[in-house]
């Protein structure tokens, strides 16, 4: 079962790369670059199939993908077939369309996962009366008198209940029988002078949410903009992550809560077994970190093709040119280093957990 799990959670983490790398594709086909081939995985090119101008393959290792496209980086005039299909020959603005695709993509497909999340559990709305039970204490007062989640307390004792004067009442009562009104009716219960760790007298966690679904009609438009709003915040979230890690290195500490692919696939190994909507959450935030990732001008990262595109204009195309390929391989040496650092700083933190639901949770604290 966790073999398939593990390899569930590859395939997720090979369509958000493919979606970036589709991004890519699609607007370099649309500006008329020729691309050359458009892998699922990385090389060694296990299979492929040339339609049209395009090879479409896959792969040895089952990771991502990848978009080969003609004169794409630091190539002689000479390993140009076809100049008029070139990337590096057509203008910049067309350029930097292709390399900010695949973010582009990333964050639609965010919006695209968050909003899926509402299609399950529905929309939220502030209920007008009483509050929802979001958890019932196994052996509490709640459970025994019949509270079940999503259940309602309407009002206790008569007196109408709400988030700021429910746990007042609740410790007014301690000791005490009372009645509580739900939306299932009338409950008699005895609220206990004491809880255990961790619990409440009553024993009932609440909020004043509910999760509706909206008019077939209108519900499309709801969850689009519920999953716009989620993908800003967490958009907000991991800049502000980023500025963390930034401040953590350049003063000398340690960064902390940063995933190598590791930590990254068996994180999502986990969440799998808690079904399609936190496996969609996850992926959603997943994609905006490799957009947000992408951005920064470090290359090959696409933030840096777009500042060497700007830097064409200031320094002459000619410069930049002679000197990208070697940009290009110096920083994905860094990359492939700063992953296989990662992967041997994860790898004795998982040996040491024990399982992998130990290790999530020790790098989820």
């Amino acid at each position: 079962m966790i073999i398939l799990q593990f390899l569930l959670a590859l395939v997720i983490l090979s369509i958000l790369v493919l979606v970036h790398e589709f991004g890519h594709f699609f607007v370099a086909k649309k500006i008329g670059v020729w691309a050359e081939e458009f892998g699922i995985g990385l090389p060694p090119r296990i299979w492929g199939k040339k339609i049209g101008e395009t090879i479409y393959s896959i792969n040895a290792l089952p990771i991502g993908g990848f978009v080969r496209l003609h004169g794409e980086v630091g190539e002689d005039k000479e390993n140009i077939k076809n100049p008029d299909r070139a990337f590096v020959n057509k203008k910049a603005l067309p350029r930097i369309a292709v390399a900010v695709a695949g973010v582009t993509m990333n964050i639609i497909f965010a919006v695209f996962c968050f909003s899926l999340i509402y299609a399950f559990t529905g929309v939220p709305r502030q209920v007008e009366n009483g509050v929802v039970v979001t958890q019932v204490s196994e052996s509490s007062p709640a459970e025994e008198a019949g509270i079940m989640p999503e259940d309602k307390i309407l009002s206790m004792n008569g007196t109408l209940v709400d988030m700021n004067n429910l746990g007042m009442l609740i410790d007014e009562n301690k000791g005490k029988n009372v009645t509580l009104e739900t939306s299932l009716g009338e409950k008699n219960i005895f609220i206990r002078s004491e809880a255990p760790e961790g619990e409440g007298l009553l024993g009932v966690a609440f909020t004043n949410m509910e999760f509706v679904y909206p008019p077939w009609y209108v519900a499309p438009f709801e969850y689009f903009k519920n999953g716009v709003d989620d993908t800003i915040f967490f958009a907000k979230q991991t800049v502000l992550g980023f500025m963390s890690l930034f401040q953590d290195i350049t003063s000398g500490q340690s960064p902390k809560g940063v995933l190598g692919p590791v930590g990254i696939t068996l994180t999502l190994t986990e969440f799998v077994k808690s079904g399609v909507v936190s496996v969609l959450g996850l992926a959603g935030i997943i994609s905006i970190n490799l957009a947000l990732l992408n951005l920064i001008p470090f290359p090959p990262l696409d933030g840096s093709r777009v500042v060497l595109i700007i830097g064409e204009s200031i320094f002459g195309k000619k410069f930049i040119r002679k000197h990208e390929a070697h940009l290009h391989l110096a920083g994905m040496a860094v990359l492939i280093l700063l992953i296989v650092v990662m992967t041997f700083n994860e790898i004795p933190k998982l040996i040491s957990a024990g399982s992998i639901s130990g290790f999530v949770e020790s790098i989820l604290q």
